[in-house]
């Protein structure tokens, strides 16, 4: 997986502003229920993941 780029952040900001019209608020609500949706399915994913099939990894809700 490649880093991701300056570049491909700007294009993905606007990409998210254009698809809500511009309406700055209406994007931030879309990405926190979205990330409030992830970090459920992550949960979900921990508990159901047993050590052994994983060697000890664990998902983690927060990035360095």
């Amino acid at each position: 997986m490649r880093p991701v780029t300056r570049e491909d952040t700007d294009y993905e900001v606007e990409a998210a502003l254009a698809f809500h019209d511009d309406d700055a608020k209406a994007t931030i609500a879309t990405l926190l229920a979205d990330n409030h949706h992830l970090r459920l399915q992550l949960a979900l994913a921990e508990s159901a993941l047993s050590r052994g099939l994983v060697r000890g990894w664990r998902p983690r809700f927060d990035r360095d």
